[in-house]
């Protein structure tokens, strides 16, 4: 894993059919788990329309999109019914008050089994949608870590990553950043990470939530599929 080119293959959308997992469903909210290569929300163009909104709002017709997994990215995400729950549910993610839990494969050896990244980020403009560390002009963005587990022959190691800020692409930057990118990365991996993996090694396995009518704490969980 030493080619440094940063060169993404061609892309083509065309995202696994089916409707996805609910893994919850009540009047007020529903939770998803996305498969990677689904688009949250509609991309630009026709062919870009397929997405988890579309199919969910499909079936549940008043579903709504409080916040987004990357295209790559698998795993939970949460929709509102209707317009009130889609507020108090926004302002719950904007307040940071829903827990949010990742499993990632990244490349080689972390420096230490528990840690916290801290680097400030902001759009790459020129090489749009990709993030970049910028310690003047960049937004907050905090990632803690913990090593799962390690291996030595083929040198990755499988974490499970908290951001405490939700910053566009923060984990995969942030990993990248520290030297471990994640397996599968189009936007941030050199070659040969990027090629050791049929897709981005990046789940999001768990979510902590009040319940936005009644204030229960919620904790949900999907094992991710690598």
């Amino acid at each position: 894993m030493c080619s440094d080119r940063l060169s993404p293959r061609p892309f083509k959308y065309a995202p696994p059919l089916g409707m996805p997992e609910v893994v919850f469903r009540d009047d007020s909210f529903l939770v998803l788990d996305k498969p990677a290569g689904l688009l949250t929300v509609p991309g630009r163009g026709a062919q870009h329309e397929d997405c988890l909104a579309s199919r969910v709002q499909a079936q549940y017709p008043a579903a709504r999109v409080v916040h987004r997994l990357d295209l790559a990215t698998s795993g939970l995400v949460v929709m509102a019914i209707g317009r009130e729950m889609e507020r108090r549910l926004s302002i719950a993610f904007q307040q940071r008050l829903v827990g949010k839990r990742y499993i990632a494969v990244v490349s080689g050896a972390l420096p230490a089994e528990q840690g916290s990244v801290d680097l400030p980020l902001i759009a790459d403009w020129p090489n749009r949608p990709r993030q970049k560390v910028d310690l003047e002009l960049g937004k907050p963005s905090v990632t803690q870590y913990s090593v799962l587990a390690y291996d030595s022959t083929s040198r990755i190691s499988r974490v499970e990553l908290r951001p405490l800020t939700g910053r566009s692409h923060q984990l995969r930057v942030h990993m990248m950043a520290i030297g471990h990118p994640v397996l599968g990365d189009e936007l941030y991996a050199n070659d040969a990470v990027r090629d050791a993996a049929p897709r981005l090694l990046l789940h999001a396995a768990g979510l902590v939530i009040q319940h936005p009518l009644d204030g229960r704490l919620l904790s949900f969980a999907v094992e991710p599929p690598f």
